[in-house]
């Protein structure tokens, strides 16, 4: 017992003597320090001031233009100025040693000087408060086909002449007609959330439902108001304020088209084929030659001239055209169209037969070389199903990128299925056709043009034969194809117990859009040599109207064919050619193949 105590008086002792030197030893420091930026990242009018501050005592390092921090600072906080566009980096690291992660901030500095003019001391009151000063614009745009979503139809061969457009009868292969699905599909309509109302006298309120903004201020972003159905300012999702927004207007740029024509269809690059979000700001001049920012560089309206908020330019399977003003190719390359526009005879003698498209968009559905997403286009959908988790449940689709295009005869008039309509099938293509461009090989008005081919499953009436305008808006909220056929039905005035099946339709779609650089464009071989790129005797009609001994018998003794190079050229013989000595096709507009 004794012992034992002598051996616990010692540990006592002995922890005593050591209490004093670990009271005193200092616990590590583990924490990293916190670094704030004071303001933080958006969009400002002109340069600023950004602290930087740190919570401890600490070096901070940073730098403006987005490299790995460096600069160093070792007080506790850094001003810095920032002039122009920069993405500030910084981070801080404490005397312990610690650091913090790498922090990000992109400041935006205008780049144009405060605004001016009318504009320059407005403040923001409601979507409609341009129509104050800008009555007679305000009732240009109601009347244009941006805004009624119908117009007049001078090229359209089947009730041609009649109001046609996507507010009213038009189908197609996509997301087929609006009927039903108002809110969903009038999300990129340039008003305020009310359905247009065709009238030559609208009155204030009408105007005042237009949204300017969509289209004069890149920066505006909106949400429909589930109780009202109405757009309002989505201001937590902009960079600028309202007052901002209405003071800095402008022209309409690339990214105010292309947020609604780059996603149409249901994503973006879904239905064009040719138009993406990436056209926006790519540098990637093999992409997009005319827009892209290091190429041409030009904005919409370039080739889309406006008159009195009318627009130039209709797609083959658009209905309504909305300005009288012509968009060819040639209003900027105007010699291209000439007999001696091109280096050499053989290209200028496509001039009169051949689109420019033809020739210089090999391919649609690129890829953006500067972008993380695709620009794949859709080629196919089936309203039988869906691949999505969520809603919007989209119907089950087909996406592909670098598509050879599918090539037509085009004389600019069209046949597109309007609802209501017996639907026809296309024994050619095995489907029924939402659109198809007019013109053939012996017809003078045509030209040789690059199309988007697309196809999709969708339901039509056994008896009357008329494509179903399925309820998208049921569809999109259940991926039930059945009852969103049935109030489909109901929606176009029919009992919603009328029989149906579903049918594959199909469109073709002109394709203007994806223009390379010049040294992309297709060579002689690519369409005339083989027929990847193109059939030209068995879809195009350029076949011999015999065996190719017995066309050539016509003019010679018994000769083997050459190739087509020379078989076309004849360099050495002074006649004059026709077509239609070879050819089962005739062509009398096109004269000679040879010069005398």
């Amino acid at each position: 017992m004794k012992k034992l105590a002598v051996q616990l008086g010692t540990l006592f002792l002995a922890a005593l003597l050591a209490a004093p030197a670990l009271a005193g030893k200092p616990v590590k420091d583990t924490t990293p320090p916190v670094t704030t930026a004071t303001p933080p990242g958006g969009t400002f009018d002109s340069a600023i001031t950004v602290s930087l501050t740190v919570d401890e005592p600490a070096t901070i390092y940073y730098t403006t233009d987005g490299s790995t921090p460096s600069t160093q600072s070792t007080v506790y906080s850094e001003a810095i100025n920032i002039a122009q566009t920069s993405t500030l980096k910084f981070f801080a690291r404490d005397i312990a040693g610690n650091s913090e992660t790498v922090k990000t901030e992109i400041y935006t500095i205008s780049t144009t000087p405060p605004p001016t003019g009318p504009h320059a001391d407005l403040s923001f009151t409601s979507l409609g408060m341009c129509v104050s000063c800008h009555t007679q614009q305000a009732n240009d745009m109601y009347q244009s086909v941006h805004y009624q979503w119908q117009g007049d139809t001078p090229q359209m061969l089947n009730q041609g002449g009649a109001m046609q457009g996507k507010i009213s009868n038009s189908v197609n292969s996509y997301c087929i007609n609006i009927l039903g699905n108002w809110n969903g599909c009038g999300a990129c309509h340039v008003g305020t959330g009310a359905q247009p109302v065709a009238t030559t006298n609208p009155s204030t309120a009408q105007l005042q439902s237009i949204d300017c903004l969509l289209c004069h201020q890149k920066e505006y972003k909106r949400v429909r108001n589930a109780a009202t159905g109405l757009f309002e300012p989505d201001t937590a999702n902009m960079t600028i304020t309202m007052d901002q927004a209405v003071r800095t207007v402008h022209r309409p740029q690339r990214a105010n088209c292309l947020q609604c024509h780059a996603k149409a269809g249901g994503g973006d690059a879904v239905k064009r084929g040719d138009l993406a979000i990436a056209t926006a700001a790519t540098t990637d001049v093999n992409y997009d030659r005319h827009m892209a920012t290091t190429g041409a560089n030009l904005n919409c309206q370039s080739c889309h001239t406006f008159t009195s908020h009318r627009v130039a330019g209709r797609g083959s399977d658009l209905r309504s055209t909305d300005s009288a003003a012509v968009l060819e190719c040639t209003n900027c390359h105007a010699s291209k169209a000439t007999s001696t526009g091109h280096v050499t005879a053989d290209v200028n003698r496509h001039v009169m037969r051949v689109a420019c498209q033809s020739c210089h968009i090999p391919l649609y559905a690129k890829n953006a070389a500067d972008t993380a997403a695709t620009e794949a286009t859709e080629t196919h959908r089936s309203w039988l199903g869906t691949h999505a988790t969520t809603p919007p449940l989209h119907p089950a689709g087909t996406k592909a990128n670098d598509l050879i295009p599918k090539y037509r005869h085009w004389n600019k008039y069209n046949t597109n299925y309007l609802l209501g309509d017996v639907a026809v099938l296309d024994p050619a293509t095995g489907a029924y056709p939402t659109s198809r461009p007019a013109g053939d090989i012996n017809d003078p008005a045509s030209k040789l043009y690059p199309f988007k081919h697309k196809t999709a499953e969708q339901p039509i009436t056994l008896g009357s034969r008329q494509l179903i305008a399925l309820d998208t808006s049921y569809f999109f909220a259940t991926a039930d194809p059945v009852e969103s056929t049935k109030r489909g039905l109901a929606n176009m005035g029919m009992s919603s117990e009328t029989p149906y099946e579903m049918v594959l339709t199909d469109t073709f779609q002109m394709l203007n859009h994806q223009v390379p650089s010049a040294s992309a464009v297709l060579q002689c071989a690519n369409c005339h040599e083989n027929t990847s790129q193109m059939s030209l005797k068995g879809e195009l009609g350029y076949a011999l109207k015999g065996p190719s001994s017995v066309v050539c018998s016509q003019c010679h003794n018994a000769k083997n064919p050459s190739g087509y190079t020379k078989m076309h050229n004849h360099t050495n013989d002074r006649r004059q050619f026709d077509c239609s000595w070879c050819h089962t096709f005739s062509r009398p507009e096109l004269g000679r193949l040879m010069p005398n």
